[in-house]
């Protein structure tokens, strides 16, 4: 048996056409057909970096302490990669990791066209929390959209043609193998290739601005991230045309890789995991990006689809710290590493799955736990929470905090069970403060470059 691990880049939940309709990705929707679906799987951070660091371990980040774009992976902490390649199972990766760098050892055998954090360093205006520094290169994301070609869009391809490549090589019937590939789309820029660009009317999504939620500390994470102040009705639906537009982009490199697959004649062999490591606001209640915990940047698509996968819906909460044990069973590996679950046995009676963010814009930490219909994010040092259902308010837009107390203690029990928020608050913060002198002390990190997002040549 092998495993493929497609991982996209900032996609939601909702922006598929299997799930939205209007949204052209036939590809990763013809493989949802056949796909065991899971409709409530979330991310364990709303950002990149300390995401695919508890991807790659199967553990939270209260517990591996990779807390911001500043602190990558770096092969402290054990990962799947380490247990297959440590069992004679070939492990590659081909496209972006942002881990630390390219010469810790991460578990990977081989890496292709890998991204990194810049400099082994990252974006370090995320460790100045306390107290938070300004950013002043929001404006860029409202202004770098439309049509056009970018330095992403090449890095996808060659991704894909190398991942393509790999599958067909004969080698590949001769060891078990898993394949982690990894794409950047639809990350931003907005700026999408014309011919995708064109299925889209950027007319239809025209829009005046969300009202940012009246919680102080989602008010300062928006005068961090200040995107929306610099759209218009105009540039919006120009944006939303364009992230459309980078999922069609990326859903045919998706597409090309599966083809391959199914040309290599080991499709009937290998276990196919489609994903993303988080989603994308896109304006709603105000925000553009990730950063908070709403389901539009937490929740993602996650498609498990080959043999012994019987097709169909799942709806419980899972996390993508799950996809580590999972991809260890296939090999015959136990879970004796990881804090997720088996995606594959059935789920554990209500189940609650985290999601924190330690991160830029965040004064204080912020855990999100969801389970049953619920979702309650408790926000550290006093701030006020916010409780939604998530059946009858899907778009979040009623906080019931104070109407069902009763659920705001069932919440508090469940998450002080699996952690403790506020000493998590206060081991990130300190980490954090030890970083910033490591790299010279605040005033050497405000004076470092900044930018909206990592360089396609990082390494």
């Amino acid at each position: 048996m092998n495993v493929l691990l497609i991982m996209v880049d900032e996609m939601a939940w909702w922006a598929l056409g299997h799930v939205t309709r209007g949204i052209h990705t036939p590809h990763i929707d013809r493989l949802a057909d056949r796909s065991l679906r899971f409709s409530q799987a979330y991310t364990p951070s709303p950002i990149c970096v300390p995401t695919r660091a508890a991807i790659a371990t199967g553990k939270y980040l209260h517990e591996i302490g990779y807390w911001s774009s500043a602190e990558a992976y770096d092969g402290r902490v054990r990962s799947w990669a380490h247990e297959l390649r440590d069992a004679g199972v070939d492990t590659i990766s081909i496209g972006k990791l942002h881990y630390r760098n390219g010469t810790d050892d991460t578990g990977f055998a081989r890496q292709v066209e890998p991204i990194h954090i810049p400099g082994g360093v990252g974006w370090v205006r995320g460790l100045l929390r306390k107290p938070m520094c300004e950013y002043d290169a929001t404006r860029d994301l409202a202004e770098d959209i439309g049509p056009g070609d970018t330095d992403y869009h090449a890095f996808d391809r060659r991704v894909a043609d190398e991942a393509a490549a790999w599958l067909m090589e004969p080698a590949r019937k001769d060891r078990d193998w898993c394949a982690f590939v990894s794409f950047l789309s639809p990350h931003y820029p907005l700026i999408a290739p014309a011919e995708d660009f064109a299925l889209y009317d950027p007319a239809a999504f025209e829009a005046e601005a969300e009202p940012v939620p009246d919680h102080p500390v989602l008010q300062q994470m928006w005068e961090f991230w200040d995107h929306d102040r610099y759209f218009t009705p105009q540039t919006r639906g120009i944006a939303q045309a364009c992230y459309r537009a980078l999922c069609t982009f990326v859903d045919a490199q998706v597409g090309r890789v599966l083809d391959a697959l199914e040309a290599s004649g080991l499709g009937d062999t290998t276990q196919v995991i489609f994903t993303s490591d988080h989603g994308d606001m896109m304006g709603q209640h105000g925000f553009w990006v990730k950063s908070v915990m709403y389901d539009s940047a937490a929740r993602v698509p996650l498609l498990m689809a080959g043999p012994g996968i019987e097709p169909g819906d799942r709806h419980d909460p899972v996390s993508l710290i799950d996809l580590a044990p999972t991809i260890a069973r296939v090999f015959g590996l136990e879970n004796r590493l990881y804090s997720g679950e088996n995606l594959l046995s059935p789920p554990p009676p209500g189940r609650a799955v985290l999601s924190e963010y330690h991160d830029g814009g965040a004064p204080v930490g912020i855990t999100m736990l969801r389970w049953d219909r619920w979702k309650y994010v408790h926000y550290a040092e006093g701030h006020p929470c916010q409780l939604f259902d998530m059946v009858s308010d899907p778009e979040e837009r009623s906080d019931q905090s104070l109407t069902r107390p009763e659920i705001v203690a069932e919440a508090r029990r469940r998450l002080l069970a699996m952690m403790d928020p506020e000493a998590v608050n206060a081991r990130a913060h300190a980490d954090q403060a030890r970083r910033v002198e490591e790299l010279g002390g605040r005033e050497a990190l405000l004076a470092m470059e900044q930018w909206n997002y990592t360089p396609a040549d990082s390494r």
